[in-house]
């Protein structure tokens, strides 16, 4: 590694693109909720704007920074504790996409919107394959080597974050089999996030209870927002299974669409349980961790896109089930979610300015 003095850009850190995730989910969810609410709209289209500039500007510094510190951005890669964050710059990419497909039509047009949303949708979903194959090879050749995270998991979800918007890409796509195939390419990323997510989380709860076995706190105490995105592994897959089960009926034959609703049903009600204890669990460790003086850190935006996900996820099974208690259930991790972000936010932005974190740019 060069010995040179590092600068600005020799910071700039895959994590850096959460700010992108939790900002452009705001305007997902929003655009997702009943559209006879005017303020949603309002929102929805606010956060596009802010999650497309943050996102622009990140690409931006994080081409320059691996031009200028090669060496450090070789660094970042290849470290156990930094890689898992690539699977932010993918969902980052995902997540504007699907925003820019539904909000940015009203600025860019219909046409350049779609055009925009498919291309970071396929970027993104390249990315975030290529960050599961690396870190699932990693966790089969490195087995037992190291201390099992919550963050890892950052870069196995993408697929499923892809699965879940890819539900509207379809919509794009001409009838027959194209878009038969990127449905069913859909479920297979579905599938394989899920799967990569339960053995993550198995062995994260195994290493917790080694932990408590040992007399040691189960999780370090500035790690604690990582607690949340397993409730983004939840919100994601509830939406993508009802999503992708709405979208089946323009693209496959109607028992099989029918019996992939169905599947969407069983999965949320089951998967929606789970995730309503998870999420009161994790609110409740986290509101004692601010108390004790839990520090600020870029981790922070692990709060916002879980919970924008979950609302997706709760406002995608609200839709199918006809439940209006579940929708409003939506709308409410919506409205308990922008504060979150404003704070995250000004946290970022007072941070960088007081120095306490590198500028991304």
């Amino acid at each position: 590694m060069s010995t040179a003095t590092p600068s600005a850009f020799a910071h700039i850190t895959p994590n850096w693109f959460a700010a992108a995730m939790g900002t452009g989910i705001v305007s997902v969810a929003a655009a997702s909720l009943q559209h006879e609410v005017a303020a949603l709209h309002v929102v929805a289209d606010l956060f596009w704007f802010l999650a497309a500039a943050i996102l622009i500007a990140l690409i931006g510094a994080f081409a320059a920074h691996w031009i200028t510190h090669r060496d450090f951005a070789l660094a970042y890669l290849r470290s156990p504790a930094m890689f898992p964050f690539y699977g932010a710059v993918a969902m980052a990419l995902v997540t504007v996409g699907s925003a820019t497909g539904v909000t940015g039509a009203n600025y860019l047009g219909h046409s350049a919107a779609v055009t925009i949303s498919i291309t970071l949708w396929v970027l993104g979903t390249t990315l975030g394959l290529c960050t599961y194959v690396v870190m699932m090879v990693r966790l089969v050749r490195d087995a037992g080597m190291a201390t099992a995270m919550p963050f890892w998991l950052m870069p196995v979800v993408p697929p499923m974050v892809s699965a879940t918007t890819g539900a509207a890409v379809t919509t794009h796509l001409t009838e027959g089999a194209l878009r038969t195939s990127v449905l069913v390419f859909c479920y297979v990323m579905f599938a394989l996030a899920l799967s990569a997510a339960l053995i993550i989380a198995t062995a994260v709860a195994r290493q917790f209870a080694d932990n408590r076995a040992r007399g040691v706190d189960a999780i370090p105490f500035n790690a604690i927002p990582s607690l949340w995105i397993p409730l983004g592994v939840i919100g994601q897959s509830i939406g993508a299974a009802n999503l992708l089960a709405d979208a089946a009926r323009h693209a496959v034959a109607a028992d099989t669409a029918d019996a992939l609703h169905t599947f969407g049903l069983v999965y949320g009600t089951a998967i929606g349980a789970l995730g309503v204890v998870a999420f009161i669990a994790v609110t409740t460790v986290t509101i004692r961790a601010l108390r004790g003086g839990l520090s600020f850190s870029l981790g922070w935006w692990s709060f916002t896109f879980p919970i924008g996900a979950c609302a997706v996820g709760a406002n995608a099974f609200g839709i199918a089930t006809g439940s209006q208690l579940i929708l409003a259930v939506a709308a409410a991790l919506l409205l308990a979610l922008i504060p979150i972000w404003a704070t995250v936010a000004a946290r970022t932005v007072n941070s960088i300015r007081s120095g306490a974190l590198p500028a991304p740019a």
